[in-house]
């Protein structure tokens, strides 16, 4: 709104009622009594277009804050007009058509403030046809309720589609200032100096464009209020409004009016102000509101401030809850760092920031060793203490633009966006010396280490996914290396990246294969026999696991179970062929081949559950078989990463009477004293061994001293992968009779089975 301007007329008589008038006289006594008029909430006015005379009664004039009767013009009647209404009103009046028509405009006086009045003509009287007429009405009441109903409507509109206080204060400010006349409105939030003290500070203001206020917006950008210091000061820590009568002279302004010129006189505070779900009453900050004119206490915004500032506050308080819900989606909980999903978003955004600048970046992927150990020993507490405390500790060795998170387990990374690969070494040396400093629980020293994998923006990927795959696997390479070390990722070409990206779209795709093939029936079982050549007869099977797609075409075992073993769906595999060879037993028992027991590969997430034995139980007895009829395999690598685990289940099986055989025999690094005390019933001899027989001497005394070893240790000795006659008749030298390969039979189904060898 406009800054208010009184007229001055240019007549000097312009003020004076016109004694002599005969206009004035006979109007004046046509007129109600003011008593009446004032009952009935309206003033009388009259006036001559043709000599732009008016006449108006006295309650018109108080409206008016003019003297009533006759006035010579326009300009004294309607000196407190406010100037932005004053030709609309004039050119109404003398619009021809005026009659029965209305115009609302605003007066402003030195002792009633602002008011709305309504200007309504009436139809024409006969005995002054020339003449135009019509009441005057104060319709203040009317305009601020509709306006109090608008200002509420554009406030909530404001608030409700901001997503800070910040989107939106400035635009309320501008509003109310512009709806209910005030020439400076200003926002003062609480904050925290760096001494650790409270402070009101200057945030969002606005001004009529019209008023040079810029010394006082300055002085104002720059201050700070202590809670009870200067006018906001006071309003902020009583949670009380108050009202400014005289600025210049009020000494709460001492600090703010050192430019007196800046014109603005009187003026309004109040405190935005909501009380929480707990009961507690916050108060944000603080709303001022000064104009130019003498405004008075009775002004609109005292009646609207309560309004305004509890959807402010509803707002503070919908954002604050906004930022917790958004904090409890990106952070982690127990630890403080961001989670898996936000922490590959700020890794994404990272990557596309550095391509769009050509610049780099660092990820360091942190697994820590020997965690699960303690979850085991000392509970999940214990755990989440470790893992608590090297977050503070990672927290406290990053730098400041380094983001941190947790991504799963005992997973963290650290992002270095534009660090060097200088910056990143110096870093993960640190890291790994706070993963050695023991950590404390319960008085119990816990010890751990860690295992680290680097990569870098572009040499090892340009995506958020080729990062993480890259350190992932430069993080294994230490970790199979012995651990408690770092390394970086190797440095990849276009070319290497794209071969990744699609070795890696395959993989998953076939995995997601795997999973439909598993339901939809397309794996199948086929069987290798082993056969006794000591007897000439068959002695048992090994169980092996096919693929046939539904359009006929095989998937190779050595593609396919890679993939089912890291995506976990092994542990399913696994289930699903002990309940088909168990089937498939029973149908050979039907055909006279009842002592021929079956071999079943058995995956390391198989053989460390401590449910087995009580599964593998469940499915013979629903065929009617004993557990000698199963013989369980295990590789001795498997066994020498979880001997602890694996050992425990293996003495279980065999207490009910499973076999149990060592797989690849002689590839692994299992001691002769662990060795003595394994529970298991055989031993097979690896194929690399059983290849070079006819070539290789070396090979020839290997096989020959297992075989010893095993008829030693009273275990049978299965020779697998033999293909050729030479190599047959060199076990034999060797007294190994137990025959597994091409040569006697390659794998076949359960009625080739029956077909070859149910004869015997």
């Amino acid at each position: 709104m406009s800054k208010q301007v009184r007229l001055v007329s240019s007549s000097t008589h312009a003020n004076r009622i016109a004694p002599h008038s005969c206009l004035n006289t006979a109007l004046l006594h046509s007129a109600p009594h003011p008593a009446l008029e004032l009952a009935a909430g309206f003033g009388r006015w009259w006036f001559d277009p043709d000599t732009s005379q008016m006449v108006i009664s006295a309650v018109a004039a108080q409206y008016l804050s003019v003297e009533p009767g006759h006035h010579s013009g326009l300009d004294s009647c309607f000196i407190a007009v406010v100037l932005d209404d004053l030709l609309p009103l004039i050119s109404h009046l003398t619009t021809p058509q005026f009659n029965t028509a209305s115009v609302d405009f605003r007066v402003i006086s030195p002792v009633d403030g602002l008011h709305w009045l309504r200007m309504t003509g009436l139809p024409a009287d006969p005995s002054h046809p020339s003449m135009v007429s019509g009441i005057l009405v104060d319709v203040t009441p009317t305009v601020h309720a509709t306006m109090r109903e608008r200002l509420g409507f554009e406030l909530t509109e404001f608030l409700v589609g901001s997503h800070s206080l910040g989107d939106s204060i400035t635009n309320i400010i501008q509003l109310i200032c512009k709806t209910l006349g005030w020439d400076w409105g200003a926002y003062w939030a609480m904050g925290t100096s760096p001494q650790g003290t409270q402070q009101l500070s200057c945030k969002y203001l606005w001004h009529h464009p019209e008023l040079d206020l810029t010394s006082f917006q300055q002085e104002s950008s720059d201050l700070l209020l202590a809670p009870g210091e200067g006018l906001v000061g006071s309003v902020w820590e009583s949670s009380q409004p108050d009202w400014v009568e005289d600025m210049a002279n009020d000494l709460r302004f001492s600090q703010r009016t050192g430019d007196r010129n800046c014109k603005l006189w009187s003026g309004y505070a109040f405190p935005v102000i909501y009380v929480s779900e707990d009961g507690q009453t916050h108060s944000p900050g603080v709303l001022e509101f000064y104009s130019s004119l003498q405004r008075q206490p009775e002004a609109q915004l005292p009646r609207l401030s309560k309004v305004i500032g509890a959807l402010i506050a509803q707002m503070a308080q919908r954002l604050e809850q906004q930022a917790t819900i958004l904090h409890l989606a990106q952070v982690d909980g127990l630890t403080g760092l961001s989670n898996r999903s936000h922490f590959h978003s700020q890794l994404t955004q990272a990557c596309a920031h550095a391509t769009s600048n050509q610049g780099g970046l660092r990820l360091i992927f942190i697994d820590l060793d020997r965690f699960k150990p303690i979850n085991d020993a000392f509970g999940h507490e214990a755990g989440n203490v470790v893992l608590r405390e090297f977050a503070h500790r990672l927290r406290a060795l990053a730098p400041n633009h380094a983001s941190l998170g947790r991504l799963g387990g005992d997973e963290f990374a650290v992002l270095l966006a534009g660090g060097s690969s200088a910056e990143a070494t110096a870093l993960t040396d640190l890291i790994l010396q706070a993963a050695r400093t023991p950590f404390v629980y319960e008085g119990a020293e816990l010890t751990v280490s860690a295992s680290i994998g680097v990569s870098s923006f572009p040499e090892n990927g340009v995506t958020c996914p080729a990062l993480l795959q890259s350190a992932d696997a430069a993080m294994y390479r230490i970790k199979n290396n012995g651990r408690n070390a770092s390394g970086m990722a190797c440095i990849s070409t276009p070319t290497a990246l794209a071969q990744q990206q699609s070795s890696m779209a395959e993989r998953l795709t076939l995995e997601a294969e795997l999973h439909h093939a598993l339901q939809a029936q397309e794996l199948f079982v086929v069987y290798q026999p082993i056969v006794d050549i000591a007897r000439d007869h068959l002695h048992s099977i090994e169980a092996l696991i096919r693929w046939r797609r539904a359009d006929g075409a095989l998937v190779a075992p050595d593609v396919f179970i890679p993939i089912a073993e890291q995506s976990h769906l092994i542990v399913q595999i696994g289930k699903w062929v002990v309940a088909q060879v168990c089937r498939d037993l029973a149908t050979l028992r039907a055909a006279n081949l009842k002592n021929v027991n079956a071999h079943v590969n058995m995956a390391a997430p198989e053989f460390t559950s401590a449910t087995l034995p009580t599964e593998l139980l469940a499915q013979l007895a629903l065929f009617d078989l004993a557990p000698g009829n199963l013989t369980l395999e295990l590789t001795e690598g498997m066994l020498m990463k979880r001997p602890d685990q694996v050992i425990p289940v293996m003495r279980a099986l065999r207490h009910l009477g499973f076999g149990i055989s060592l797989d690849d025999f002689g590839m692994g690094h299992s001691s002769l004293s662990l060795l003595k005390n394994l529970p298991i019933t055989s031993l097979k001899v690896d194929r690399s061994f059983v290849r070079d027989l006819q070539q290789q001497g070396n090979d020839r005394a290997i096989v020959k001293t297992i075989v010893d070893l095993g008829k030693q240790m009273g275990l049978s000795v299965i020779a697998e992968g033999v293909e050729t006659q030479g190599q047959l008749s060199l076990l034999r030298q060797c007294d190994c009779t137990l025959i597994q390969g091409y040569l006697l039979g390659r794998p076949m189904g359960v009625a080739d089975l029956i077909q070859k060898y149910a004869k015997q």
